[in-house]
């Protein structure tokens, strides 16, 4: 679909989704189409099942929702004009008259650094009518970037919730606090759930952008603490000004300390706009973040880190030192905060190489493989890195060096004898990465390869055991 086709969202969509962390949008298929498409999916459901991750081949109505020029503006805006969809997708079902837990989705697991920067989303898509009483998505406006729940009880006050008509959808930062909702009617409840993935920075605005300067939207949830620096700073990132806030504020050291205590503050907010603070003051913030990184307490270490992401330069020589440390989540913490730092860290990249390549310990190196792809300079090094990684005994590190190769392009290719051997591997998200990463890195090496895999495992989604041959 070509970007004339698209509908971009607004600057004040985008203000919106970068406080409350979440759009409800609409898409205009006919009546038909949606309860075409729900016969699809009960049929589906009831004769064999869910499908999982082959929900988009089972149900090929379903493409037409992602091809769909509001669904693809939206992503567009929040990821770039070449997103990816995740290999991951899942059709949930809800008949439930109890609301769901709380949560935050995995990536492989929960010991991931979540990024603060779009560079996931989710689209949860109904294909039928939703009202309330059918139990829709609920979400936690302004939760996206909390590690923890920052609300007590389970029917909190402010709880948004994705209900309309048929084709209503939820555009999430991937990273929100959100629950099922109760279904007090009994009745199928479908909600689609797919995954995206940014694989380029920003270099511009990719939405309607027609006021550049950030100002926050005209109205938000009372629910929403307020986080100034940080939506600035992700506005900013968001349309290709790295390292904006960096140094835009003068502190002594004196004065970067009594705000680095806040980073202890058993208030989740309180203690990342202490950090968002710190990473705009300079050589004195980030002395003060570093030491944080140090600390006992892997919360206040966390926290530090981002603000260490966003310090620019200035923080890149106290992130490779700690590099060297004893304590895992140290070392995580700072391999993070190097990749957000992007090509501003490059001189980090052969010590990084060294972990991933040395590393016994997992999660480090699961870290690595992330942050060198957001680095991506020099590409060959990378590039050669992430290779290896695909032949990396732990299969998280396997499937995410393959998801990272698909930011290199044609840089790449000199990836793809490992990848093809990858197409071959025991997990199902590394074979789907190495062949998304195929696609993305595009020369003809590559196609040859791709179009040999997808011809050999092609599927037909009208076979099925009720209908094996014919018509």
């Amino acid at each position: 679909m070509t970007s004339q086709n698209k509908v971009l969202l607004t600057d004040e969509q985008m203000r919106t989704f970068i406080t409350e962390g979440f759009l409800i949008l609409q898409t205009d298929f006919s009546e038909e189409f949606h309860r075409s498409l729900s016969e699809q999916l009960n049929r589906v459901y009831q004769e064999e099942g869910n499908p999982g991750n082959n929900l988009l081949p089972r149900v090929r109505d379903l493409q037409k929702v992602f091809d769909h020029p509001i669904v693809t503006g939206a992503l567009t805006s929040v990821l770039g004009p070449n997103y990816m969809m995740h290999t991951h997708r899942h059709g949930h079902f809800n008949a439930s008259p109890k609301a769901g837990g709380w949560h935050k989705d995995s990536y492989w697991g929960y010991k991931r650094m979540r990024n603060h920067h779009p560079w996931w989303a989710m689209v949860m898509y109904f294909p039928q009518d939703t009202p309330v009483e059918l139990g829709p998505t609920g979400v936690m406006p302004g939760t996206q970037n909390y590690d923890t729940r920052t609300f007590e009880s389970d029917d909190v006050e402010g709880e948004a919730v994705a209900s309309g008509k048929a084709g209503t959808f939820a555009l999430i930062h991937y990273d929100i606090w959100h629950r099922s909702t109760p279904n007090i009617l009994g009745q199928p409840r479908f909600m689609l759930k797919f995954e995206f993935m940014r694989t380029e920075a920003p270099a511009a605005p990719s939405w309607d952008c027609i006021e550049p300067e950030w100002k926050q939207p005209a109205s938000f949830s009372t629910s929403i603490v307020e986080h100034e620096t940080m939506w600035k700073e992700t506005w900013n990132w968001l349309s290709g000004r790295l390292g904006s806030v960096a140094n835009t504020a003068e502190a002594d050291e004196a004065q970067a300390n009594a705000v680095a205590g806040q980073l202890e503050d058993a208030f989740e907010p309180t203690a990342l706009n202490a950090a968002y603070e710190l990473g705009t003051m300079g050589k004195a913030g980030v002395q003060a973040l570093v030491k944080a990184l140090h600390h006992e307490n892997v919360k206040v270490s966390r926290k530090a880190a981002y603000g260490l992401s966003i310090a620019g330069a200035e923080a890149v020589a106290g992130l490779e030192q700690a590099l060297g440390d004893q304590r895992t989540e140290t070392v995580v913490h700072a391999v993070f905060a190097l990749g957000e730092l992007s090509h501003l860290a490059q001189s980090a990249v052969p010590k990084l190489v060294a972990l991933l390549n040395g590393s016994t310990d997992v999660v480090i190196r699961q870290a690595v493989v992330d942050a060198l792809s957001l680095i991506k300079k020099p590409a060959a090094q990378v590039v050669e890195a992430l290779t290896a990684g695909l032949k990396d005994e732990d299969v998280q590190v396997r499937f995410m060096a393959a998801l990272s190769l698909t930011r290199f392009g044609a840089e790449a290719d000199s990836a793809v004898p490992a990848l093809e051997i990858a197409l071959e591997d025991e997990n199902r998200y590394v074979r789907g990465h190495a062949a998304e990463a195929l696609h993305y890195i595009g020369t003809s090496s590559a196609k040859d390869v791709l179009i040999r895999f997808l011809l050999n495992s092609r599927w037909c989604p009208t076979t099925t055991p009720q209908n094996t041959f014919y018509p």
